[in-house]
């Protein structure tokens, strides 16, 4: 079915408020993880220790990737709302 007006089908579409939660959600996470000694101590206790030298190498690009993700959102439900104010 193919669509006469890409604006009113962008003014209905939802701007995904779970995508901003998870955005939110991973970035707080990944933060606690970079900044505090949180997953250093469980990595000691589960016996993981030796793994902890690598965490920088995982927790740095996922902290990057949720605060883009929560850009991307914030971008997305402006960009939503400022379609819809029309």
């Amino acid at each position: 079915m193919p669509v006469d007006n890409p604006t009113r089908m962008l003014q209905s579409s939802n701007p995904r408020p779970w995508l901003l939660r998870l955005g939110i959600f991973g970035t707080v996470i990944a933060a606690l993880c970079c900044f505090t000694p949180v997953l250093v101590l469980l990595f000691g206790f589960l016996g993981l220790s030796a793994w902890v030298g690598g965490l920088d190498r995982v927790l740095l690009p996922a902290l990057a990737f949720f605060i883009l993700l929560t850009a991307y959102a914030v971008w997305r439900h402006h960009r939503a709302s400022r379609i819809g104010a029309r």
